[in-house]
């Protein structure tokens, strides 16, 4: 099955749909009264019951909080299958700002969407649009508007326009030219289309009213001159709508029942009924006009979603681009390692509601935890590595060893490594002075032996000594073997110990980069109040070292994770592994270890 014709996904076994979400009630009551029932496309042809949209602005990098809001729209859509002629959920370009938005950023949004697992084709047809597919149809609206008298061109300047409006306490005034007749304000708009007036000479106003206690009705501004090339239309136009005036009637164009978006959003709502109503009064639309309903925005702990304190970082280089593992940009959460059915169970888990609120940090990598647990093979790899020479070990012999692919899956079958007589150990499973507690290696005292331990799905071993450099650092631990005591053998069994360590053979191993990824910011709450998210910058979010990992892992290809045993779980980067180059990621540790 080809990318565009991938079904939505279903819940995983993780999710739980219980979870509150107000908006599953509305859309009940709704499918109930019938309220969008019998409604007919263009060309004649049953419509959704239900229709929802995700519509970004493709200037910038989608983020965690843009995740929530696909998995809410798209979700909706896909459980409300069941209802009459179906539902759908629209994948749309709000594109009215032609100096910020790129087609690199379309494209990008396409992508992250689509490795959520979400599509926007139904019965072949691929439900994409652009708010600039509309640009005919809303400047033949706003000529609608104006020969009704419900909109003006103001010459004001912007700085004249923002002072008047007024403020929380403070009633905006009229603007002189607001009682222009509707055919000096048609020419004037005619010749803003035509180019003959340069940026900010004029713009095109709803006429509301300049008293009204929410400061978003005082004759917002909805058409203003921009000579700029868009990424689509190129020069066509010099004139573009803004985003209060282009949303609702897309939603309308579109048929959608249920214009879903966050709470910052909540008193731009009159302004997108009296658009639509407006537009009705003059014949252009018909009821039921769609309806805007609000959520709460996704609040991550030890995160920040700003664009603009996005590109701060990025441009700054205090981070290594838009897709760092450290940003909660979805390329960097996916390139951190983390998996679409992790981040839908935790939009499932976290709810909608009307509730500001904060997610922990801990909930989103949890889910990841969840997720990559089931399904996730596992592997030795040493990221501290230490020489361990058994030297009753005959350095001619390898050992064939095997260790289970997934504990719970026999099925997945196993993985084969050897062991040989100089092996990689962690460095911290070694100690000259053992503490209390230590029952892995350490070396023979005061007339006692060493400690012996269990190389993991191999023998057991006593310490007998190490070795150091000029400095006393430790460079090699000895040891000898019992050969006897292969696990797996019934001899094995004769040979109690406390510690059981991972290794692998210093002959075979892999050699590869190993990126230890912590959260980005040492405070919860990085840009709160007056706070210089900067300073809350974690010097020790990023960490570099060079590993060794077990030979099964040679043909690893990007993308791949494991659970690297006792680690935590590790994925293939995205960009920078090669089979030559092997290059590692930490996605997530085995438990939540931050402070």
């Amino acid at each position: 099955m080809g990318m565009s014709e991938k079904k939505n996904p279903s819940p995983s076994k993780f999710e739980t749909l219980e979870v509150s979400n107000f908006l599953r009630q509305i859309i009940d009551a709704d499918l109930a009264s019938g309220k969008h029932a019998n409604r007919l496309d263009q060309a004649g042809k049953p419509l959704p019951s239900v229709i929802t949209r995700f519509p970004p602005e493709p200037n910038g990098y989608l983020h965690i909080g843009h995740a929530k809001s696909i998995c809410l729209n798209f979700g909706l859509a896909r459980d409300y299958g069941h209802a009459p002629n179906g539902a759908r959920c629209n994948m749309r370009f709000d594109d009215t700002n032609p100096s910020k938005e790129e087609t690199e950023y379309v494209d990008s949004i396409i992508d992250a969407v689509r490795w959520l697992g979400f599509d926007w084709v139904e019965d072949g047809v691929e439900h994409q649009h652009y708010a600039s597919d509309y640009f005919d149809q809303l400047y033949a609206f706003a000529e609608k508007l104006i020969e009704a008298g419900k909109a003006y061109i103001d010459s004001q300047s912007a700085d004249e326009i923002h002072k008047n409006r007024g403020t929380f306490t403070q009633l905006g005034t009229n603007s002189p030219f607001r009682n222009r007749s509707p055919e000096e304000n048609l020419n004037l708009f005619r010749d803003m289309k035509a180019g003959k007036y340069p940026d900010g000479a004029h713009v095109l106003r709803l006429k509301i009213d300049m008293a009204h206690p929410n400061i978003v009705m005082r004759d917002p501004v909805i058409y203003r001159i921009r000579h700029a090339h868009h990424h689509r239309t190129g020069d066509k136009w010099c004139i573009y709508p803004l985003y209060d005036f282009t949303h609702c009637i897309s939603d309308a164009l579109e048929n959608i029942t249920h214009s879903i978006c966050t709470l910052e959003f909540e008193n731009n709502r009159p302004l997108y009924d009296w658009v639509l109503e407006a537009l009705k009064d003059v014949g252009v639309f018909k009821g039921p006009l769609p309806k805007q309903y609000e959520f709460a925005r996704l609040n991550l702990t030890y995160a920040i979603t700003s664009k603009r304190k996005l590109l701060q970082l990025v441009e700054e280089k205090r981070v290594d681009g838009w897709d760092d593992p450290r940003l909660p940009t979805i390329v960097g959460i996916r390139r951190r390692g983390f998996t679409p059915e992790s981040l839908r169970l935790f939009c499932e888990r976290i709810g909608v509601s009307k509730a500001d609120s904060w997610i922990d940090m801990s909930v989103l990598e949890q889910a990841l935890r969840d997720d990559l647990d089931a399904r996730a093979e596992r592997a030795f790899a040493v990221l501290k590595p230490l020489k361990l020479i058994i030297d009753n070990f005959d350095s001619t012999v390898e050992e064939p060893c095997s260790a289970p692919k997934h504990p719970h899956h026999e099925d997945w079958g196993r993985r084969e490594f050897t062991l040989t007589k100089e092996l990689w150990i962690e460095a911290d499973d070694f100690m000259i002075e053992p503490i209390k507690g230590f029952f892995r290696l350490y070396p023979p005292k005061d007339g006692q032996p060493g400690s012996r331990v269990r190389l993991r799905h191999g023998f057991v071993i006593e310490c007998t000594g190490y070795d150091t450099d000029d400095n006393g650092q430790v460079i090699a631990v000895h040891a000898n073997y019992f050969a006897d005591s292969k696990s797996g053998t019934p001899e094995s069994n004769n040979y109690k110990v406390k510690g059981n360590l991972h290794w692998v053979s210093a002959k075979n191993a892999i050699k590869a980069e190993i990126r230890i990824y912590d959260r980005l910011f040492t405070d919860p709450h990085p840009d709160s109040g007056d706070k210089n998210f900067l300073d809350a910058i974690n010097p020790n979010s990023k960490q570099v070292l060079t590993a060794y990992l077990e030979p099964s892992l040679s043909n690893v290809q990007a993308e791949q994770r494991f659970q690297f045993e006792r680690h935590g779980y590790f994925v293939a980067d995205r960009t920078d592994h090669t089979a030559e180059r092997p290059v590692f990621n930490r996605c997530v540790g085995l438990k939540d270890t931050w402070k």
